[in-house]
Order: C-alpha cells, then structure tokens, then sequence
C-alpha cells in the first residue's frame, strides 16, 4: 500500500514515532480501562454490607438532595482485597515477557513484537465480558494473557527507537513516543467512565469492546506503515538515513548483538536504574490503578467525573513530558550540560516533585480542589521522568536498550502486583483518610529514596559494554557504502 504524497514528505522516524505514540494511546487504554469499569462492575451494596466497619470521613454531597446516588450497582461482589488482585494479576504476565521481550527485539526487530504485543491484547480485551460473566478465574486468566501480550511493548519500542532515533533529539523522540502512555489515561479514563454510565452495549461491557476494537485497527496502521530500522525502510530518504547513521557515531545499531551478561549483572549503575524504575513504578501505579478507588470511596466523587477527574494528572504529566524531553534536547544540543547532568536533573524534579505533591494530598483531608490540584501538580512533575532515567537506558547502552529495558521494567513491574496487594491490605474494612495517608506516605517515601540513589550513583554516560563489539570499522563503513545503492534501487524503481 503506497501512502499519500503529502506522507511520504514527512522524514521516515517521525512517521514510526507518531504511530508508535499511537501504539501507546493504545496500550494504556486497554490496560488502565479496567481502573475505571470495575467501579461500575462490583456490586457496593453488598460490598458495604460485608464491610461494616468502612467509615465516611467525608461528606458525600450526593446523599444530599433527592437524586442522590444514580450509580448502578455491578453484578460482582468483589471486595477490596479482591479488586486489588484482580487489578494487579495483569502483572503477572506483564513481567514474565519483559527480558525475553527486550532480547527477541534485538536480535529479530521490535516492529512485529510491538504490533502483535498490542494485537493480542486488543483481541483478549474484547474477550473480557465474557471471561468476567464465566468465573473469577477465568476473568484473572484473561488478565495475566493480556499482561504477556503488553509486557513486550516497551522493550520492543526501547529497541526501536534506538535504532531510530539521532542521539540529538533522543530525549524529545522518546518523550514523545511514550507521552502515548498518559494520553491513552487521559482518553480512556472518562470515556470509561461515560461508556459505564450509559446504555450503550450494556453498559461496562463496552469499556472493553469499544477499546478492543481500535487497537485491532491500529494494529492495521502500524503493520503497513512501519519498518524495524531505517535501513530497512523503502521511503526513507538518502539525507535522512545519512543523518540518522552519522549522529548515532558509535551507537550505530544492528541486530543479533553479543551481551555480557556478566558485566551488566554486576553492573552498579544497571542496579541503580532497577531501583530507580521500582521506586517510579511503585508510585506511579498507586496512583494509575487505585486513585478512581480513592475518588469514589474516600471523596464521593460520581463516577461520571470520576473519569475526567483521574484523567486530568495525565494530560498535565504527558505536556510535562513533552515540554522536559524538548529542553532536555536543546541543553544537549547546545553542549549547556553533559549528558548525565540533565539526565539526573530532570529525574530528581520528577521524583521529589510527586512525593512532595503526595504527601500535600495528606494535608488536603477532604478538600476536593486541594487533592485534585495535589494530584494533578504530582503527575505534571512526574512528566520529567521520560528526560530523567527513562532515556537513561538508550544512554548506556544503546545496543542493549531493549534488553536493559526489559530487565528494569520487569522488576519495576513487581510493583504492578504488590502496590495494589497492598492498598488492598491497607484499606481492606478501613475505608479512612488515615489509611490513604498511609498509602500515600509510602509512595512518597519510596519516590524520595529511589531519587536520591538515582541522583548519588546513577549516571547516562555510555558503558564499555554498551555497544556490541562487532562494530568494527567495516561494519560501520558498509553501512555507508550500502546508502548510495538503497538510494540507487529506489530511484530505480
């Protein structure tokens, strides 16, 4: 399929950028949809009635006038506990792909990996009415297959961008590219949270129908329109693939590279990004998996804003992200700060911002104003973190991204099963303020921790194991011989 002429004008790794952006809109909207729908799914009536020792803090200005509670009752009775594992056994597959995901993107290319990654979960995401409606066990089933098909996506797209990206506007590629993540929150949050409150195909089934759907369809846009490399991409342009090769110098990548894996084993500053990612992730999924729990038990807020509500820290995090990978790239370019400088700066502003914003939503009590601007400020701060460590993997080793990121993310990801087991733990027949303070004050403190060891011992200097030994002087000068004939055989034809 040729696209159209005004396509093929724009350079080849804006165009895999873009719609890997999209892959992200994607893979955050089928993942973060079930935070939303299972308000709607669980029966609170009978929820409450086994829970009789939740109290209301609160005032719930719904109880206040004749209209007042609209929500319909779901059909599961599934208490916290319960919801905290069905919400976090996504993980279980998540991190089992993860390294393999990472290892397989290098040596064979991330473009099928990432697509079918997103396929498969797309295909069991429409499965998921059916797999609630049959039995606990079956939903969980789905679940932690959804988990395996995603848990290949972010390594498979650290590999390719890699490969993609000129070291001179990695930061804002990557921001970008992952800024997918927060829009997919922002757009599937209060679409959730309308599709649950309407008629339409039941109700909440149609969270899952409706988001399944597109990411087949995007899968369509992604398998026609992007290729593994620019090497091997048709309508790349002769200046563009020279301006890729020649920036990247020594990172040029290629695929089946050699790893030490004793080296980066016993590597201190590949551990220290491995705590870095935890602490984020620790954090982060607090927030993404258990914040519309918090609107809605502890504030009383009608899950209709709940959805916009939960939404908005997202849309500020992914302009955040896009402002911070943009500067980021310009202190680079202009040679302000070393590499490793503006890397550690910008991930210390993203973690002290959201612990300090975290422990102000404490402070808040039942301040609505206060706990969504708290909320909301948190998540912009946590932006930063795509110029912080995110990039830092592309950074040491640019050969070895995926690998690295799939090491990094799939332990980070632990904390996708145990904060939610936790909250779960924490707020299980407590429903308070004070233990939500809890919750909070132990995000905070593991975002101020895992910053500072970010900031004492990590670092975004190329690591001698970095870069895959063949990268001899022939290999790279045949990269350059074989650009006149790419240009030559597509003049050709």
């Amino acid at each position: 399929m040729e696209p159209p002429g005004w396509i093929q004008n724009i350079p080849a790794r804006y165009v895999v950028a873009f719609i890997g952006f999209l892959g992200f809109v994607n893979i955050y909207a089928l993942r973060v949809n079930l935070n939303i729908a299972i308000v709607a799914m669980v029966n609170k009536s009978a929820v409450t009635i086994t829970n009789k020792s939740m109290s209301h803090d609160c005032p719930d200005e719904r109880m206040k006038n004749s209209t007042q509670n609209n929500e319909k009752d779901g059909e599961f009775v599934w208490d916290e506990t319960q919801q905290g594992l069905i919400l976090g056994f996504f993980f279980f597959g998540y991190v089992i792909t993860q390294l393999p995901g990472g290892r397989i993107a290098e040596k064979v290319g991330g473009k099928w990996l990432f697509g079918l990654g997103v396929l498969c979960t797309a295909i069991l995401t429409l499965l998921t009415p059916l797999a609630a409606r049959l039995s606990m066990i079956s939903f969980i089933a789905v679940r932690v297959l959804e988990g395996l098909g995603e848990g290949v996506t972010f390594p498979a797209m650290h590999a390719m961008i890699a490969r993609w990206s000129p070291k001179s506007e990695r930061g804002m590629l990557t921001a970008f590219i992952y800024s997918g993540s927060q829009l997919g929150t922002v757009i599937s949050m209060p679409i959730s949270a309308f599709l649950c409150d309407s008629e339409f195909l039941g109700g909440w089934p149609s969270v899952f129908y409706v988001f399944g759907t597109i990411g087949c369809l995007w899968f369509v846009l992604w398998a026609v329109f992007v290729y593994d490399t620019p090497r091997d991409h048709p309508r790349i342009s002769k200046d563009e693939l020279i301006y890729i090769l020649e920036d990247q110098g020594e990172e040029k990548t290629h695929k089946r590279p050699p790893i030490q894996w004793k080296v980066v084993l016993t590597s201190v500053p590949v551990w220290i990004l491995v705590i870095t990612h935890l602490g984020q992730n620790w954090g982060f999924y607090t927030l993404l998996i258990e914040l519309p729990s918090y609107l809605n038990n502890i504030l009383h807020i009608d899950i209709k804003d709940n959805g916009v509500l939960s939404a908005l820290p997202y849309l500020l995090q992914c302009i955040f992200g896009l402002v911070g990978g943009f500067t980021a790239d310009i202190l680079r370019k202009k040679k302000l700060l070393n590499n490793t400088i503006i890397r550690k700066t910008s991930n210390s502003i993203a973690f002290a911002g959201t612990g300090i914003c975290l422990l102000s939503v404490t402070w808040a009590g039942c301040n609505h104003v206060q706990s969504i601007l708290s909320f909301s400020l948190g998540m912009a701060f946590n932006g930063l973190i795509a110029s912080g460590f995110m990039v830092t993997h592309m950074d040491m080793a640019p050969d070895f991204a995926g690998t690295l990121m799939g090491m990094t993310n799939g332990v980070a990801n632990l904390a996708g099963i145990l904060a939610p087991y936790a909250v779960g733990i924490i707020t299980e027949h407590k429903q308070t303020l004070h233990q939500w303070n809890i919750v909070f004050y132990i995000s905070a403190c593991v975002y101020f921790f895992t910053g500072a060891l970010f900031m004492l011992f990590g670092t975004a200097e190329l690591q001698p194991w970095g870069v895959a030994k063949v990268h001899d002087y022939c290999f790279v000068e045949s990269q350059y011989k074989n650009i006149q004939e790419v240009d030559d055989d597509k003049t050709g034809s």
